[in-house]
């Protein structure tokens, strides 16, 4: 089905049960422990032993030797893989490091051996007997030292570096000026289940039941990285436990556990130790960040400049903060620019709304800045500087742009009105009291995605598609889409997910998941619509799907008499045309915080949170909701107390575990609030809907700077917010 105008009244609109607050499908299997996750399927093959992955001891240099010897002596060991024996490999397309490394090291702990042994407590115990020589090298590891040598670098909304009008003469003529600069530090995924694979080979065929967030992309991937036909490779991920980006590519657990399969002529199975999935696996990188925004004494922005730089491994990416400054606000004349700086960490790369999350972490607080510069409320400036259409391309109107009444709605609902505007002026006993908001924006994105959709005699609707589940809710609302498609109750749908065998989705990441996967549900249901209807002798334009039956006038006939001969089935995808380029798709939101720091040790506590979000038809609230709060509490993490610290002698990440890399528990969140606008966007998708995991955790750690500055006085630049950055100017406020 290609979609190339804006989608009009269909079935979908019935919201019978799309729109529903139902609570996930797969909710059982995962409150009892019995989902099965990629390491727990013991069942999918047998006979399986165990990799323990050896990740290098250096940053950056090369392997002179390496003995194996007392590790292949060791009880149980079945095979060692080293570069030395693995064969050829392709580095790929995806990861910017080889997934095994050697003779040349490209960071720490980069992948350099898996043992494979009889059990895990064997192969661990062998992989710590190899002794490795290595020629260390002098890397780079301070970005802040490296700006003047970084280089342009495009981004994944666009290029390196946009210019409207003249940024320069505009902001050195404005009479209200702010330059400030910000910095972000390194952040990891710190998801709960580890990067896991198990890998079996029948001949030359390799399955790998994995836990991955994008089948298809994946399933390419290693058949490029092994040099196999790609229709020999199977990737198996119905359950995922968390990814927020660090699971997009194939990373050294699938390679190792199918290069250890291979070697031991056994099944292997590999969970990558937890130090390693924050130096072998991918990160959010830091950035710094400077931004200069010019405006008349009335508040109107005349210029707006945003420049970040971040680091990489050579032929890596840079980090795309400066996304949405090209977007959000209105003002003539315009500059972003984005420079890459070659770091010898490890891979720096997409994590929850990667770009946005960073940029906006820097924006909001420059806005509450140059409002205060004005003397004007925060709000009220954002709100003056509103666009309707693309500040960039005037020409090119916002399909939905409701980030007015996103704040006006959380405004009234979080009771701005009683803000104090004079920062350190609120207490509660010890407490410094204050509020602070900041916008929220993410574009929407749209690929193309695929399903199958079939009918039993039994009237039962099955899904299949590759399309993964990575705690979002995935089954849930495609299960939704197909029941008020067909007409059917949800216990009368069943939904497989995860599986390269299946018809290729868009996958989980950049919030385009839900969206798209189930507009290619919705078209795989209209053809399976036409089959019934033609088979039961309906006309399709004027045939109903409802409680079971196909309807049309007087007619009744039950849904599965048109399978009593043998199921049907139906397999489309959604494509889109060019309503993306006629209209610009973007999500909005308002984030409200209120805070509070004791006055003696400058501790900050959170103490409510709202969050307002337009983001098209929200296909069920319940799941909705759950992203957005997850996202929120993400956002808080981000403000107060993550970062991964990097040893800048030797070039890794010190705070390489969960007891170190600090997250926040039920103790940090206080309850939550969020509220959805009613609204849909036809230009988007025949759903109407667009993404929301990812809006929902960008701007969170400015509307917390935000009201931490409120509270105190103390306006700090550079995250996380640690009391160890107020200290030293609390006494004046507490």
């Amino acid at each position: 089905m290609k979609f190339e105008s804006p989608a009009t009244t269909n079935p979908i609109d019935q919201l019978k049960i799309v729109g529903q607050s139902v609570s996930r499908i797969d909710g059982p299997l995962k409150t009892t422990g019995t989902a099965p996750y990629a390491y727990e399927r013991h069942d999918v093959v047998a006979n399986q032993a165990y990799g323990y992955v050896v990740g290098s001891a250096i940053a950056k240099g090369r392997i002179k030797s390496i003995d194996l010897g007392a590790a292949k002596a060791a009880p149980g060991v079945l095979a060692i893989v080293t570069a030395d024996n693995a064969g050829k490999l392709d580095k790929g397309r995806l990861n910017t490091a080889k997934l095994l490394g050697g003779p040349e090291i490209q960071h720490y702990h980069q992948a350099i051996a898996v043992v494979v042994a009889e059990t895990f407590e064997q192969a661990r115990a062998a992989a710590q007997l190899i002794r490795v020589d290595y020629a260390a090298e002098q890397g780079a590891f301070d970005l802040a030292s490296l700006l003047d040598k970084a280089k342009p670098n495009p981004i994944t909304a666009g290029p390196a570096d946009t210019a409207v009008g003249d940024f320069a003469a505009n902001f050195a003529a404005a009479p209200v000026r702010l330059d400030a600069r910000y910095s972000t530090p390194d952040e990891a995924h710190a998801m709960m289940e580890p990067h896991a694979t198990i890998a079996a080979w029948e001949g030359d065929k390799l399955t790998l039941w994995t836990s991955n967030q994008m089948i298809a992309w994946n399933k390419a991937e290693m058949a490029k990285i092994l040099g196999m036909r790609a229709e020999n490779v199977r990737l198996d991920s119905p359950f995922v436990g968390g990814g927020f980006g660090g699971k997009l590519f194939p990373r050294a657990d699938a390679l190792l556990a199918a290069l250890g399969a291979r070697a031991a002529k056994r099944p292997v199975k590999v969970a990558l130790q937890r130090p390693l999935m924050f130096n072998n696996t991918t990160h959010r990188p830091a950035t710094i960040q400077r931004i200069r925004i010019g405006a008349t004494r009335d508040g109107k922005i005349t210029a707006i400049g945003h420049e970040s730089w971040s680091g990489d491994l050579p032929g890596g990416k840079a980090d795309g903060a400066v996304a949405q400054t090209r977007l959000l606000y209105a003002g003539a004349h315009r500059m972003t620019a984005t420079r890459l700086a070659t770091l010898d960490l490890p891979e720096g790369n997409a994590m929850r709304a990667p770009g946005e999350a960073t940029g906006m972490m820097a924006l909001e607080i420059a806005v509450d800045e140059m409002a205060e510069k004005l003397g004007m409320d925060p709000i009220e400036f954002r709100i003056l500087n509103d666009t309707q259409v693309d500040p960039e391309k005037p020409e090119r109107p916002f399909s939905q742009r409701q980030l007015t009444e996103c704040f006006r709605t959380g405004a009234e609902r979080f009771g701005w009105s009683k803000r104090n505007p004079q920062p350190g002026r609120v207490r509660d006993g010890r407490w410094l009291v204050g509020i602070g908001a900041a916008a929220a924006f993410r574009n929407n994105l749209l690929t193309k995605s695929a399903a199958r959709v079939r009918l039993d005699n039994g009237g039962i609707v099955t899904v299949e598609t590759d399309m993964t589940d990575i705690g979002t809710g995935s089954y849930t609302i495609i299960a939704q889409t197909a029941a008020e498609m067909m007409g059917v109750p949800l216990e009368k749908v069943k939904v497989r997910l995860g599986d390269s065998a299946f018809p290729v989705s868009a996958g989980s990441g950049g919030q385009w998941g839900g969206n798209n996967s189930t507009a290619g549900v919705y078209a795989a249901c209209v053809k399976l619509r036409e089959a019934v209807a033609q088979k039961l002798g309906f006309n399709s334009a004027e045939a109903e799907f409802a409680d079971g039956e196909v309807r049309s006038g007087n007619r009744r006939v039950p849904l599965a008499q048109a399978a009593a001969d043998g199921g049907l089935s139906a397999e489309d995808e959604i494509e889109y045309g060019d309503l993306a380029k006629k209209y610009q798709q973007s999500t909005f939101g308002a984030h409200f915080v209120e805070v509070g720091v004791d006055a003696a040790t400058a501790e900050i506590r959170v103490r409510r949170m709202l969050a307002v979000c337009a983001a098209g038809r929200i296909l069920n609230p319940k799941t909705a909701r759950s992203q957005v709060i997850g996202a929120m509490t993400m956002g808080v993490g981000a403000a107060l107390m993550e970062e991964l610290v990097v040893d800048k002698r030797t070039g890794f990440f010190v705070n390489h575990d969960l007891a170190a890399y600090e997250v926040p528990v039920h103790a940090d969140i206080p309850h939550q609030e969020m509220f959805f606008l009613d609204e849909t966007d036809p230009m988007s998708s025949p759903m109407k809907a667009k993404g929301v995991a990812e809006l929902g955790i960008c701007g969170v750690a400015a509307a917390v700077a935000n009201a931490v500055y409120n509270a105190t006085g103390v306006r700090v630049r550079d995250y996380p917010i640690t009391l160890d950055k107020l200290l030293e100017q609390m006494p004046d406020v507490g």
